[in-house]
């Protein structure tokens, strides 16, 4: 080999000090603004039921409801396939799988909502159907039938319907502590916010339940809803929706996009309000860029054609919410929201298709990388970041199966989370 080359250097040991001293505060800056990505499995979608539907058997009377359209539109794989454009070779596979996800786990994700969606008899009824909330939610976590995620959609912070929001959220909390405490996979969802000030208060709000309570500091998080044009553009030009999420102070979970809210506030007319829409995908990639690196996920909204009717009419609504679904993942917008048990087929058929298309490729890239062992793709860390945030993502909703990612790459779970959140996996390991 030759002898070892003796490396000369000009500047002393004091200038790189000097230099860390001086990057300090960006260094904490970094690491408190931009964490990386939690973690933790993001579900491909949230239902909305209105709080005065909600019942006990909501997720399994969806379930059943989204079976029943399977079996009468798509009753065979065959059906499916023509129907949306399925591989052949995946078909009975993709199948198979929406059926059993249908069965097992229907909803990845309830919001039971008090907003747009709730009509309720009296202004009197909220406080009734809060605390029935809360009361069905803590028993579907103690009966193991919960959605993985679980919560409400309060009123805005703005002024005509302040007070009501704060009260149902109260109640709603409250219901759940007497009940024996917040879930895990509680999720709060705080719509229209157009000023960074409004998120701000539900920090204060939550802060002081916290305390009422004798929770952790920082326990109680929420998602933001994108429904204004101000939320996006502020008065003084800036990206609002970024300094929203700083002014959640580490409690925002996500950003939800508001598919017609937004679309009617610019204007955009009625035919033309979906989620493809040239303003659409403007707010949502301002939305990405200012969510990317701060742990808050983005997610896409809704379509509001419904499968319901005759097979034709339903075989058209399924090609739309297919592809506006496939076109959502291709721009890293891995959630939405599904408005009737008819959308479940096919945004589990557009989930898994997505998965089961790329997985070989996938997998075989991330084994090549793990092993040193090149190929015809040349990756780097953030590429094999990607890959296996791909898989994780794929085996958390079942569109995957834990061991055939192993037999195909040679990695374990941990070994996936280790490369799909590399730092976050160093301090875990560091605080073992």
């Amino acid at each position: 080999m030759g002898q070892q080359e003796k490396p000369a250097t000009s500047l002393t040991g004091a200038v790189s000090e000097e230099i860390s001293a001086s990057l300090a505060p960006v260094d904490e800056e970094l690491a408190r603004r931009y964490p990386g990505d939690p973690g933790t499995r993001q579900p491909v979608h949230t239902v909305y039921v209105p709080g005065d539907a909600f019942a006990a058997d909501t997720t399994r009377s969806w379930g059943d409801a989204a079976l029943a359209a399977l079996d009468e539109h798509a009753p065979d794989a065959g059906t499916l396939a023509a129907v949306l454009g399925l591989p052949g070779a995946l078909a009975d596979d993709i199948h198979t799988r929406v059926r059993a996800k249908l069965e097992r786990e229907p909803v990845e994700d309830l919001r039971v909502d008090f907003e747009d969606g709730y009509t309720p008899a009296s202004p009197d009824d909220e406080d009734g159907h809060a605390a029935r909330a809360a009361r069905l939610i803590a028993e579907a976590h103690a009966a193991g039938t919960a959605a993985p995620y679980m919560g409400i959609r309060m009123k805005c912070m703005e002024a005509a319907v302040r007070d009501r929001g704060i009260r149902t959220l109260d109640i709603f909390l409250t219901g759940l502590m007497e009940a024996g405490g917040l879930p895990e996979g509680l999720v709060l969802t705080l719509p229209k916010v157009t000023y960074p000030q409004q998120v701000t208060a539900m920090v204060r709000l939550l802060e002081q339940f916290e305390k009422a309570r004798g929770l952790a500091p920082g326990r109680i998080g929420f998602e933001i809803q994108i429904e204004t044009s101000q939320s996006i553009l502020a008065a003084d030009g800036t990206a609002a929706v970024a300094r929203m999420i700083d002014a959640a102070e580490g409690r925002a979970t996500g950003l939800h996009y508001g598919t017609f809210d937004y679309s009617a506030c610019l204007g955009v007319s009625a035919a033309y309000q979906a989620s493809d829409h040239p303003a659409a995908d403007h707010a949502k990639a301002i939305m990405q860029v200012a969510a990317a690196g701060t742990g808050v996920r983005v997610s896409d909204g809704s379509t509001n054609v419904l499968p319901v009717g005759t097979t034709e009419k339903v075989h058209d609504a399924w090609r739309l919410h297919y592809g506006l679904t496939r076109r959502a993942l291709a721009r890293a917008y891995y959630q939405g929201w599904d408005m009737h048990p008819g959308h479940l087929p096919t945004r589990y058929a557009a989930v898994f298709a997505f998965y089961r298309e790329g997985f070989e490729q996938a997998a075989a890239r991330l084994a090549a990388y793990a092993n040193r062992a090149g190929g015809d793709v040349m990756d780097e860390p953030a590429t094999a970041k990607a890959l296996s945030s791909y898989l994780l993502r794929g085996i958390d909703c079942g569109a995957l199966d834990t061991a055939e990612v192993a037999r195909h790459t040679g990695l374990t779970r941990a070994d996936l989370d280790a490369f799909a959140a590399p730092r976050r996996a160093e301090l875990t390991t560091h605080t073992r």
